[in-house]
C-alpha cells in the first residue's frame, strides 16, 4: 500500500506546481498594482496614500481600505489621452497581427513542405535573430532607416529617389521593426501546426477534383486555424503593450499604453493613475486569452 503514496506525491506536486506560479507571480504582484490603483498620489515615499502599515492595527488597516476609490479608473474614461493611447496601441495590435499572418503563413507553410532534413534548418533560420540582443536590433534598423543609413543610400544608388526619404519617427518605421521582430513568434505555431498536417487529405482532395488553391482553401487552412490562433496571440498580446519599439522607432505625436504607462510612472511619478492604466490593459488583454481558451476547450470536446 505504500508505492501508490510514493508515486501519487509528486503527481500532486506537479499538479499544484503551475498553481502555486500563478499566485505567487502573477496573483500577488496583481493585488499589489490593483490597490495602488485605487489610491491616490502624494508626494511622499512610496508615492501614493495609503500604504498598508500591518503593525499599525486592525483600526488602522480599516481605514485604509475605506481610502481607497476608483477615481483613477474614472480619469482614463474621461480623459481622450489614455482612450487615444488604448484605441492606438489595438489599433498598432492589430494591423501588426494582420501583417504578421500575412507574411508568416506562406513562409511556414514553405517551411511545413521542405524535405524532412532541411526543416530543422529552416526553424534554425527563423531563430537565429533571438541570439543577438532585442535592444541591439532595434538600434540596428536605427541605423539602417536614418537620413544617411543603408536603406537610403541604396536607394539612392539604384535612382529609386532622388532625395533621402525620412523614415525614422513615423508609423512606417514603427511596422517595420514590430514585424521584424515578433515575425519568428508567428511563423513558428504555424509551422508547428502545418507540418502536422496529413498529405494524404491533399491527395484525397485533388482525387476528388480539387485544384490546389481550392484544396488550401478547404483543407489545409481550415485545418491550420489553430495554429493562426496561437501565432495571432502571441504577437497580438505583447504588441499592445510595446514600449520599446515605438518609442525608438515612431514618432511622438501620438502614444501606444506602453509608452503613456512609462512617462506615469517614471516622469509623472503618478503610480496610482499608471496602475489603473495597467490594470485596465491587462483586463483588455484577459478577453482574446478567454477567447482562445473557449474554442480549444470545443475542439477538445468535439474530438
Amino acid at each position: 500500500m505504500s508505492a501508490p503514496s510514493i508515486f501519487t506525491r509528486p503527481a500532486r506536486l506537479a499538479v499544484i506546481a503551475p498553481y502555486l506560479w500563478m499566485a505567487l507571480f502573477f496573483l500577488v504582484p496583481f493585488a499589489f498594482v490593483l490597490k495602488i490603483s485605487m489610491s491616490q498620489t502624494a508626494i511622499a515615499q512610496p508615492p501614493y496614500t495609503p500604504v498598508f502599515d500591518l503593525t499599525a492595527g486592525w483600526e488602522a488597516i480599516k481605514a485604509a481600505f475605506a481610502a481607497l476609490s476608483a477615481d483613477n479608473f474614472r480619469l482614463l474614461v474621461s480623459d481622450d489621452l489614455y482612450v487615444l493611447s488604448y484605441l492606438r496601441s489595438l489599433v498598432v495590435a492589430s494591423v501588426s497581427t494582420a501583417i504578421l499572418l500575412a507574411i508568416g503563413y506562406p513562409i511556414a507553410y514553405g517551411m511545413a513542405r521542405l524535405p524532412r532534413r532541411w526543416q530543422s534548418v529552416a526553424v534554425m533560420l527563423v531563430i537565429v535573430p533571438f541570439w543577438t540582443s532585442f535592444l541591439i536590433r532595434i538600434y540596428a534598423w536605427i541605423n539602417i532607416l536614418q537620413h544617411d543609413g543603408l536603406l537610403n543610400q541604396v536607394l539612392l544608388a539604384l535612382h529609386l529617389v532622388s532625395a533621402p526619404v525620412v523614415w525614422l519617427s513615423t508609423d512606417s518605421a514603427m511596422y517595420l521593426g514590430i514585424v521584424y521582430s515578433y515575425l519568428p513568434f508567428m511563423i513558428l505555431p504555424l509551422y508547428a501546426t502545418l507540418a502536422k498536417l496529413d498529405p494524404a487529405l491533399l491527395e484525397a482532395a485533388s482525387d476528388l477534383g480539387s485544384s490546389p488553391a481550392r484544396a488550401f482553401w478547404l483543407v489545409t487552412f481550415p485545418l491550420s486555424l489553430p495554429g493562426v490562433a496561437a501565432g495571432a496571440l502571441l504577437c497580438f498580446i505583447p504588441i499592445v503593450g510595446e514600449f520599446v519599439i515605438p518609442d525608438l522607432l515612431a514618432g511622438s505625436d501620438s502614444l501606444m499604453i506602453g509608452q503613456t504607462l512609462w512617462l506615469e510612472f517614471f516622469t509623472n511619478k503618478d503610480w496610482p493613475v499608471a496602475s489603473a492604466a495597467a490594470v485596465v490593459l491587462l483586463l483588455l488583454l484577459l478577453a482574446p486569452l478567454l477567447l482562445y481558451d473557449r474554442l480549444q476547450r470545443r475542439q477538445l470536446e468535439a474530438r
